[in-house]
């Protein structure tokens, strides 16, 4: 029976899926050979193509710009206090609808930030909150 299982095992984890895989890792190296990747540590890999896990709100505060608001308007300190108040699974949601992702690639988060921007409408309480991802805008109606 041990046989039969360490068999069984080995079809489905490695023998069912080598040749997708050898597909898949082909084209990966196409685009992004593997010595380039050699001279990460694997800690700096991992952030890379992850992402950071864990978050310092109040420095994404910090690294945000605004437009058409100050950082004292009534309606930034609402949405700050709101934000923290937020449960981390809610802000993690808050930063996949602002990015596109939950996580925070690239430089890290000492250096992301986002803009806050006044979408300057005539009826502000009939706008909802919208975001540019590709931009790292989020239009906040007053």
């Amino acid at each position: 029976r041990k046989e039969y299982v360490d068999l069984y095992v080995n079809y489905m984890f490695n023998k069912s899926v080598k040749k997708p895989f050898e597909d898949f890792m082909q084209g990966f190296l196409r685009g992004c050979p593997a010595r380039n990747w050699k001279m990460f540590l694997p800690e700096e890999l991992q952030v890379l193509l992850q992402g950071h896990t864990t978050f310092d709100w109040h420095l994404l505060e910090k690294n945000v710009v605004y437009g058409g608001y100050n950082k004292l308007d009534q309606t930034i300190r609402n949405f700050w206090t709101v934000f923290h108040k937020l449960p981390e699974e809610k802000k993690k949601m808050f930063l996949a609808f602002l990015t596109g992702s939950d996580q925070i690639t690239g430089y890290g988060p000492e250096r992301f930030g986002f803009r806050i921007v006044d979408p300057q409408v005539e009826n502000p309480d009939e706008l909802s909150p919208r975001a540019s991802t590709c931009q790292l805008i989020l239009f906040l109606p007053r």
